[in-house]
């Protein structure tokens, strides 16, 4: 009901606005700062207008305000004054209400008892009444606050001043005064006012202490604010009480500060004055807090405030928060994490500390019940310590279990053993042995280790003695009859801890033995416990077999045909056992020491071998079995298998009949494709043609700065697996974006700073969350679409990235996905630290050598070739389109160019902007002829650009100038110290005939080799030879020599201008023979800037 009231009054009372932002008409609301709300009433009006009645016949007349300041007025206006008192006390209950928590009030009059502020002219002697003190009363609760009245418009020269009290600032940096007042319209005192005005000063006086001397209150000791009028209206007999708000504010550098008012002849009654500052309120984000900060003095100021973690928490990065001149915090950068052993509470924004029993690490977000077989009783536990018998290995984290060592490794027997070698093999240990009572438990990183008795350093172990998960063993090189014992022991990640001799030659860093219980606090009695245990192993003995001393001799080859041989041998001479056979094996000689040689076994001294080879040279041993083994093998005999002629003949025979089936086939081959091709290329010209004559009244331009012309399409006439599909051939964009490009959830993107702007919208840089787990984040960059953008704004934006999605190639810019399905629309790819190529050059200038620049190139010839072989040309390849991550890997970028023309105007534009004529082939220019050739001619102007660290092709050239320039076969001369092999390659790309330039992986090939020889590099190319090539004229934008400061602003070194006069060099002569110690002595000590300034100096020897 309260409400309702409320709002019937205020349309009661509201007379509109009058388009202003400084005044509001009827509000109050401001006035108290806390949530006690001190009712008013109505200035006493009484001091502005009284009532009398005049003796002059029967009505009544207005009388001009004297010393009391008092009128007469009729009933009507008695009536009006009446109405004006109601609606204000309505008004005022309504509403006063709390102050906004971020404003700090320094003054306000509606609180005070007294005000008694200083006043002049103010006694006996002052000839106006001045600004007069009186009460502004509730009349229903009886509550009153003080105000100001002055209306002295009856005098001539009137100048009232009332000053407030010293306030003292504070923290403030900016003040702000709200007033609350009335101003009486002249026309109520028609031929009676003798300085009637509607207007009154604000004015304010800063100072660094308060004075028990009024201020001065000459004009000018005073700093005017404003000048104000009633913004909302005055009253007069014939309408409602208007009640205006001014809200000034100002920079404050001083203590404190004095607020004037200034009348010079209006009638006026100042309600309420309230004097505070704005304040970006106390808050807590990220786990730091950040105390109240007042705002900036300039409302454009931004105020940066470092925050403190809470309690229990540390800084991840030092977290600070800007204050914005409205009161609001911005830009929250940084923030702290709670310490381990608490936990964070993100609802209160608080660390709680983990109970008795559980732990938190940095491995987990909260407290956790400790793994199992380890225990803690205190709080705030970082960790839980393995309970004795248990260990944790170094390199797991803390909120894995404990273990025991693995037991012994069971059923270990002998598969084999004869006089020289041994077979064990054995099972894994037993499941129960492992200590933890659930299978999915166990270690799995159990692995086995061999130590052997009477081993020598001839015995031979498969697997190596290092260790090793099998089960098995194979030990060769033994001595005959000898009992070896070999222990098996199974080991797993945490039994070093146990027996340290086991890892005897693996070295662990001091942060791989930070575990449990072996750490810097660990006492002497558990080191003494641990070593009490010992590691379990499996133990066997065997003993090899006695030596056969039986050896075959006399082995010899009594036939050998093409396909079998004869073989016979003597009988042994000594033997120690009756022989059961004989093992002949046989091998071709150049796989002598081949494991899979052929063998049989026979119980005669003679062996019949068929089924060899023909025409090869063939080794063959025997050796014979007893019962306690084989013998030794005897020695090689080798013999050769014969070709037959018929054979030979019919070898020669099948070969040329498979020759000539292949010449006839590729000879059909030939006629196919040629008639395909010359099918093909005659429809293609055909559309060719078609196209060409809508297109060819067009005329060209050329734009300024830049000088850009339009692109248009051209597909490849042939295509591979992997070609290139142009988005702009599907009816829906959608649908190319559906299939080129994948859809990213926008709750895994993260952006953490704006690093551009573009056509579209912003570009940030973010962190992108990665499957599986979604746990991990890579560094992204994110293109972002304005919002309100247009649907075909929307297509365009995403055209690029339907284009980037078809590419992935180490030197090509990566497309992880696109964010379409929630605003804003974003396009995501992989994050280059260092920016564009051309700005990363200028940047780093002379910084790198050759070799890295050819390494930069060699990445942007390979991207390139790479789009050429997908049948894509780029149009628009500069080194501001090439982008640079941290390891200095170039990419190719900026795929959005548009291949149509949108309109048939003088101006050839693209979705994409326009393409610049001074990285253009000539062809594209004149004839819009697109092809990769083209895009060798940027390649060449691109390899310009970083031999000479981003330095602007053809300088400040006009558009017109290049072309000209170009086309009477003018090219640009070689960058300082560019080695002649290089700008040879330069000059091969900007071949005119672009079926004479050298494809991109040719250009690949050719890096290639440089880089592998770098003595090639030696031979530099600073000036132009005799060799047929015209070379631009670079004294044309370098090289006028007007003054020393001309010509170093011309050379972009005028930083330098200063070292030049105090080294006294004015003239061309002087810098024309600089040396690179003087500019040393001189203090220019880069050698960038060294080797570019004595480059221009010698053109200038070359001019002179």
């Amino acid at each position: 009901m309260q409400s309702k009231h409320c709002n019937m009054l205020q349309s009661w009372s509201r007379r509109g606005s009058n388009g202003t932002t400084s005044s509001t008409t009827n509000r109050l609301a401001s006035i108290n700062t806390n949530s006690r709300v001190e009712t008013a009433s109505v200035p006493m009006l009484r001091t502005l207008t009284s009532i009398r009645k005049d003796s002059c016949g029967s009505g009544t007349q207005e009388c001009i305000p004297q010393h009391n300041a008092s009128q007469c007025l009729s009933d009507n206006r008695r009536k009006s004054l009446l109405h004006y008192l109601i609606v204000l006390i309505a008004i005022n209950f309504c509403y006063l209400q709390p102050a906004s928590a971020d404003q700090v009030v320094l003054l306000d009059t509606t609180r005070e008892a007294t005000l008694e502020w200083t006043r002049y002219p103010y006694g006996p002697q002052a000839q106006t009444p001045g600004w007069v003190e009186e009460s502004f009363t509730d009349f229903v609760k009886g509550i009153n606050w003080r105000s100001y009245v002055v209306c002295d418009v009856a005098y001539h020269n009137v100048n009232n001043w009332l000053w407030s009290p010293f306030i003292d600032r504070g923290p403030a940096n900016r003040l702000y005064i709200e007033i609350q007042f009335t101003i009486r319209d002249c026309s109520l005192f028609p031929g009676n006012a003798l300085s009637c005005k509607e207007t009154f000063s604000l004015l304010f006086y800063e100072f660094d202490a308060a004075t028990r001397e009024p201020p001065p209150w000459q004009t000018d000791s005073y700093k005017l604010i404003a000048r104000i009028a009633a913004g909302e209206g005055r009253f007069n007999q014939n309408s409602d009480v208007d009640i205006n708000t001014e809200v000034k504010s100002i920079a404050v550098t001083k203590k404190g500060v004095y607020f004037a008012f200034r009348d010079q002849g209006a009638c006026i009654s100042v309600l309420a004055v309230k004097v505070y500052y704005i304040t970006c309120p106390a808050v807590t984000e990220n786990f730091a807090h950040f105390n109240e900060t007042p705002t900036g003095r300039e409302i454009t100021i931004i105020e940066k405030q470092n925050g403190t973690c809470v309690e229990n928490a540390e800084p991840y990065e030092p977290p600070t928060y800007l204050c914005k001149g409205d009161g609001k915090w911005t830009i929250l950068t940084g923030g702290c994490r709670c310490k381990v052993g608490y936990e964070p509470n993100y609802v209160n924004k608080t660390c709680t500390e983990c109970p008795a029993g559980t732990f938190r690490s940095a491995e987990v977000r909260k407290c956790v019940p400790c793994p199992p077989n380890s225990s803690t009783s205190s709080t705030a536990s970082p960790l839980c310590k393995c309970i004795p018998g248990f260990y944790r290995h170094p390199r797991d984290g803390r909120h894995m279990p404990c273990y025991k060592p693995p037991g012994p490794p069971t059923n270990l027997t002998v598969l084999f053993v004869d006089q020289t070698s041994a077979i064990i093999s054995w099972n894994a240990p037993a499941k129960d042995e492992f200590g933890m009572g659930q299978t999915e438990k166990y270690r799995s990183d159990v692995v086995y280790k061999i130590r052997c008795s009477m081993c020598n350093s001839n015995v031979m172990f498969n697997p190596s003695t290092d260790t090793f998960n099998e089960t098995k063993l194979t030990l060769t090189n033994l001595e005959p009859v000898t009992t070896y014992t070999v222990q098996v022991h199974a080991t797993n990640g945490i039994s070093y801890l146990v027996d340290p001799t086991l890892y005897a030659n693996e070295t662990f860093t001091n942060s791989e033995v930070q575990f449990s219980n072996v750490s810097s606090t660990t006492t002497k009695n558990q080191q003494l416990d641990l070593n009490e245990i010992k590691t379990e192993h499996a133990e066997i003995i065997f003993t090899t077999e006695s030596a056969i001393l039986s050896t075959i001799f006399n082995l010899r080859v009594l036939a050998i045909t093409s396909k079998d041989a004869d073989l016979v041998w003597d009988k042994p001479v000594q033997s120690d056992a009756p022989i059961e056979l004989y093992e002949v094996r046989w091998f071709p000689k150049p796989e002598l020491d081949a494991m899979n040689k052929t063998a049989l076994n026979t119980k005669e001294t003679k062996a019949h071998i068929e089924g060899l080879s023909e025409n090869t040279e063939y080794g063959f041993q025997v050796r014979c079995k007893t019962v306690n083994g084989f013998g030794s093998y005897s020695n090689i005999v080798y013999a050769q298998t014969h070709q037959p002629v018929s054979s030979v003949y019919d070898d020669s025979v099948q070969v040329r009949f498979i020759a000539g089936a292949i010449v006839a086939g590729v000879f059909f081959l030939v006629i196919f494709i040629v008639t395909t091709v010359y099918f093909l290329r005659s429809k293609h010209q055909d559309e060719l043609d078609k196209k060409s004559s809508n297109h060819l009244p067009l005329p060209m331009d050329y734009a300024s700065n830049e000088g850009l012309v339009v692109t248009y399409m051209t597909t490849p006439l042939f295509g591979n697996s992997r070609s290139y599909v142009d988005p702009h051939t599907y009816e829906d964009p959608n649908q190319a974006i559906r299939e080129f490009a994948r859809e990213i959830d926008a709750n895994y993107i993260t952006i953490e700073a704006i690093i551009g702007g573009g056509e579209f919208g912003d570009v940030c840089r973010g962190r992108l969350k990665i499957p599986p787990n979604f746990v991990q984040d890579i560094d992204v960059a994110i293109k972002t679409l304005k919002p309100g953008s247009s649907e075909k704004a929307r297509c365009d934006f995403l055209t690029e990235a339907s284009i980037m999605g078809q590419f992935d190639h180490p030197n090509v810019i990566y497309l992880q996905g696109v964010v379409t399905r929630s605003n804003p629309v974003m396009i995501i790819t992989e994050y280059m630290e260092n920016g564009s190529l051309d700005t990363f050059l200028r940047v780093n200038d002379g910084k790198f050598q050759t070799i890295q620049l050819i390494v930069m190139l060699r990445g942007i010839a390979s991207g390139m070739s790479y789009l050429s072989d997908m049948n894509y040309v780029h149009r628009d390849l500069a080194a501001r389109n090439v982008l640079v991550n941290a390891q200095l890997i170039c990419k190719i970028a900026d795929f959005g160019l548009s291949r149509e023309i949108e309109n048939a105007s003088d101006a050839y534009t693209t979705r994409g902007g326009k393409i610049p004529v001074r990285w253009t082939a000539p062809e594209a220019i004149a004839f819009r002829k697109f092809t990769s050739a083209s895009d060798v001619w940027s390649y060449g102007v691109v390899l310009w650009e970083v031999m000479s660290y981003g330095e602007r092709p053809y300088w400040n050239w006009s558009n017109q100038d290049v072309i000209k320039s170009i086309e009477k076969g003018y090219r640009l001369p070689a960058p300082m110290d560019c080695p002649e092999a290089l700008y040879q390659l330069m000059l091969d790309c900007w071949q005119k005939q672009r079926t004479h330039r050298p494809t991109f992986a040719s250009i690949v090939s050719t890096l290639d080799n440089l880089a592998r020889q770098p003595q090639s590099l030696l031979t530099i190319r600073n000036s132009p030879e005799n060799d047929g090539t015209q070379v631009l004229d670079t004294q044309r934008g370098h090289n006028i020599f007007i003054s020393t400061d001309l010509w170093l602003e011309n050379i972009k070194m005028s930083r330098y201008s200063q070292h030049f006069k105090e080294a006294n060099l004015v003239s061309a002569q002087q810098i024309s023979r600089l040396t690179a110690q003087q500019l040393s002595d001189m203090g220019i000590t880069l050698v960038g800037h060294q080797k570019k300034i004595l480059h221009q100096a010698r053109q200038l020897d070359i001019v002179i």
